[in-house]
């Protein structure tokens, strides 16, 4: 196959579904998709080879079909990549512009100081885990789009 025939056959954009349990977050095209799967950082650019994986409390950053970059935290979820189609179905999802970072400040103050007096076998000690976890990915997403 020529080089103009295979680069033909390659698509530029990809349809991308950023849900919750209540409404759709964002719906439409977009250049890529990147999320911290169970294993690691997933960059997901068209035509990629079909998946489905788990993926971490975090950030979420896209990039439209104009260059622009948006950022969300989800509390965790599932990411599903089929022909050209990406949906990512999460809990929690929040816009980087719409965390409020004292807050988020405030859950990870709480669950630090409840670890201190939690044992390590205990279901409170791994519900504060998570808390803590949740609090620190929703202060590096609104941190990273101050920067």
């Amino acid at each position: 196959m020529e080089s103009t025939q295979l680069n033909q056959t390659f698509r530029k954009t990809f349809q991308l579904d950023i849900v919750n349990a209540e409404e759709s977050i964002y719906s439409g095209k977009a250049k890529m998709v990147i999320v911290t799967g169970e294993l690691g950082e997933l960059g997901i650019l068209p035509d990629h080879t079909p998946l489905l994986s788990g993926i971490k409390p975090g950030q979420v950053r896209l990039i439209d079909t104009n260059d622009k970059e948006s950022s969300y935290y989800i509390s965790g979820g599932f990411i599903e990549v089929q022909y050209n189609v990406v949906t990512i179905l999460a809990d929690t999802v929040i816009r980087a512009e719409d965390i409020d970072e004292q807050r988020a400040l405030e859950a990870k103050e709480r669950a630090e100081k409840a670890l201190l007096g939690a044992k390590k076998l205990d279901d409170y000690y791994n519900t504060m885990v998570v808390e803590l976890a949740k609090a620190v990915a929703q202060l590096r997403v609104a941190r990273s789009r101050r920067r």
